[in-house]
């Protein structure tokens, strides 16, 4: 039992030490990985499953090893914030893979890049033909940033003339059924206004599951009870 434990409170050591060095390294590290990132993240996870399950060493050692990465990680990210030559060095440069619609094979062969990556990275930002495509650059992260040639460009209402109000966030009103007192207060909607919506829909509290005020001013509401006549989940 005392076995079982230790290894319960290992675990849970392990993956609030994870946590709180996630927090220290910032958000880059879980989105946008570059190498020095997917280096640092490897290394994190091996030396907290190491410390949650291997019990020939004490679990200090794996703390100090942890705490020792995350100063390595800390101070070569500061030093890349100031020398550009360091931060190429860590964390790569972009690299461009379509220059003016030509493929680069040359740059491609070097990051081993192939078709069906670029088709597929294509597909994702929604090009299907390669003749839309003046530059594509592959960024460290790994994503890749497309510049489409003009004629395929889409019409945004600065093209247009077409001028609109300043733009604001939705704000959520009601979620899992419970009023959001903070939203209403910081966005300065009473909870009376907020009940006559209900009240227009003829619907009361209890029968909301999520309400929302949408960036045009429009209240959108879900119920419990949506009433669907023929539910995609039912067998």
């Amino acid at each position: 039992m005392q076995e079982y434990m230790e290894m319960i409170g290992r675990t849970i050591l392990a993956f609030i030490a994870l946590l709180l060095i996630s927090r220290i390294l910032g958000k880059q590290t879980i989105s946008n990985m570059t190498f020095h990132d997917f280096a640092t993240g490897i290394m994190m996870g091996a030396i907290a499953a190491n410390m949650a399950f291997n019990r020939q060493f004490h679990t200090l050692y794996f703390l100090m090893c942890l705490v020792i990465l995350t100063l390595i990680s800390y101070v070569s990210s500061a030093v890349a914030l100031k020398f550009q030559r360091t931060r190429h060095w860590l964390a790569g440069a972009p690299t461009v893979v379509i220059d003016k619609g030509n493929i680069l094979e040359g740059n491609m062969r070097k990051l081993h890049y192939t078709m069906d990556s670029l088709n597929q990275s294509l597909r994702e930002k929604e090009v299907f033909n390669l003749d839309e495509v003046d530059y594509a650059i592959l960024e460290t992260n790994g994503q890749l940033s497309v510049k489409k040639k003009e004629p395929f460009l889409t019409v945004t209402k600065q093209d247009l003339h077409i001028t609109s109000g300043h733009s604001i966030l939705p704000i959520e009103l009601i979620m899992d059924g419970q009023i959001m007192h903070k939203n209403l207060k910081e966005n300065n909607i009473s909870e009376e206004w907020l009940m006559q919506q209900i009240i227009n829909k003829d619907k009361a509290i209890h029968d909301i599951f999520y309400a929302v005020k949408s960036t045009t001013g429009n209240v959108i509401f879900d119920y419990y009870q949506d009433k669907l006549s023929n539910p995609i989940d039912k067998e």
